[in-house]
């Protein structure tokens, strides 16, 4: 059914049996599902796919979806049509911080796309791509729900608000030093204002 679903993207069959989930991230999910009565697995869906995208190298390849789709008791199709609905789910490899620039009507009149602008130069990249270090991917966003702290960006769970080229500079330096992949699960988040 894999191959079908995710055609040209390059299902492999043999990566599938290899995939698993730590224990810490299995007993994660089994949380998650057990929010939901017997038989309501879909519901634990999202959740799930955050615990799989932060634990599988930031993003969703058709193997880890077919194997959340195993997990969870449902078809592949229905783990694919969520995942590529949501842009919070990446498709293809991704840096290990991905800087979602809000570039909604507030974002938007308070300097956004100068914020982008100043990113794709200073990481030498476009939106949609990811720097040659693989260190940052780059994307905008519609509204992160942050609007009276306009221009914002996002990078995992944290939020980074009323940005200026100083305060980007110093974003960008402290997620390099760190080094380590970003996500939504993030529990050591922090929001700068």
């Amino acid at each position: 059914m894999g191959a079908q679903v995710h055609g040209a993207q390059g299902f492999d069959a043999g990566k599938r049996s290899k995939i698993a989930f730590s224990e810490d991230a299995m007993n994660t999910v089994k949380k998650i599902m057990s929010r939901y009565p017997e038989g309501r697995t879909k519901s634990a869906l999202i959740p799930v796919l955050h615990v799989a995208q932060a634990e599988f190298g930031g993003w969703l390849s058709p193997e880890v979806m077919d194997y959340v789709a195993s997990v969870l008791k449902i078809e592949p199709i229905e783990v694919f049509e969520v995942a590529s609905f949501y842009t919070m789910f990446n498709l293809k490899p991704v840096g290990k911080v991905v800087i979602e620039v809000c570039q909604t009507s507030s974002c938007w009149l308070n300097g956004a796309e100068d914020i982008v602008k100043y990113i794709e130069k200073k990481l030498n990249i476009k939106v949609g791509e990811t720097s040659a270090d693989g260190m940052f991917t780059l994307k905008v966003a519609e509204c992160l729900g942050s609007c009276g702290t306009a221009p914002m960006l996002q990078a995992g769970a944290s939020f980074h608000e009323n940005l200026t080229y100083e305060k980007v500079d110093k974003i960008l330096a402290d997620y390099k030093a760190d080094g380590r992949l970003r996500s939504y699960t993030d529990k050591d988040y922090k929001n700068t204002l």
